[in-house]
């Protein structure tokens, strides 16, 4: 097991202490928990590439990592009535629509290299931006004012609409170019 590898299991392992930080109310201590996250998954990916420690299960983990922390930590703040309901269904419908994009090319049959798009990575940081300030503004009242957060929101929400359109017509194309052939 790669060190790499072990950083991202460590993710995944702190997502459930991420949660019953939240539930508790225990907002400073989940920031915490989210920073060390965000942090192993620097660290991980730099590591992987320095080291020369990229592996498959990596490849795997990595994404599932990400995804388990974002989705777990839109869906309980949402659920506490942190950041807004409509803001985590679009997160989360986005993410969805990926898999099943995914799942229809892999049925289909249809080879495709998974790479996110740059409109996607810039989404992800603002995910984690919006997750960071909300945590921020629980956890250190009068850090952000509802102007800030409100707009955070926004443009999360904006971003992930694009990135979602974008890896749908993505598949589209591969589907097209499949049926020509």
């Amino acid at each position: 097991m790669s060190i790499p590898n072990l950083l991202t299991l460590l993710r995944i392992i702190l997502v459930p202490l991420f949660v019953i930080l939240l539930i508790q109310g225990s907002f400073s201590k989940a920031l915490i928990v989210f920073v060390v996250a965000g942090l192993s998954d620097a660290l991980d990916g730099f590591l992987a590439r320095v080291l020369h420690q990229k592996t498959i299960l990596g490849a795997y983990l990595d994404p599932i990592a990400d995804k388990a922390l974002l989705a777990s930590s839109f869906v309980t703040l949402s659920v506490l009535h942190i950041i807004p309901g409509w803001l985590t269904v679009l997160v989360i419908s986005r993410d969805f629509i990926i898999l099943l994009g995914i799942l229809v090319l892999s049925i289909m049959s249809i080879s495709f290299q998974i790479r996110p798009l740059l409109v996607s990575r810039i989404t992800t940081a603002l995910q984690l931006v919006t997750v960071l300030m909300a945590l921020s503004a629980r956890g250190f009242p009068g850090v952000f004012d509802e102007g800030w957060l409100t707009a955070i929101y926004v443009l999360t929400a904006l971003f992930t609409i694009v990135s979602g359109l974008g890896y749908m017509m993505r598949g589209v194309e591969l589907m097209n170019n499949s049926a020509k052939k």
